[in-house]
């Protein structure tokens, strides 16, 4: 990917970001708890394959 798409595809994506928790904070704050429990979902799970592999 050219340097200069990958860029303004960044710039786009911080600038989106932004917008979206300026006019929708509660929407944003929803997405963001809504990542996180799926993060701790998933290392809850690797948690539990590791300790089943080596018990």
């Amino acid at each position: 990917m050219p340097i200069f798409l990958k860029k303004l595809l960044i710039i786009l994506s911080v600038g989106f970001l932004i917008y979206f928790m300026a006019f929708r904070p509660q929407g944003a704050a929803d997405l963001f708890k809504a990542i996180g429990v799926a993060l701790l979902a998933i290392a809850a799970g690797l948690g539990d394959f590791l300790t089943s592999l080596f018990s």
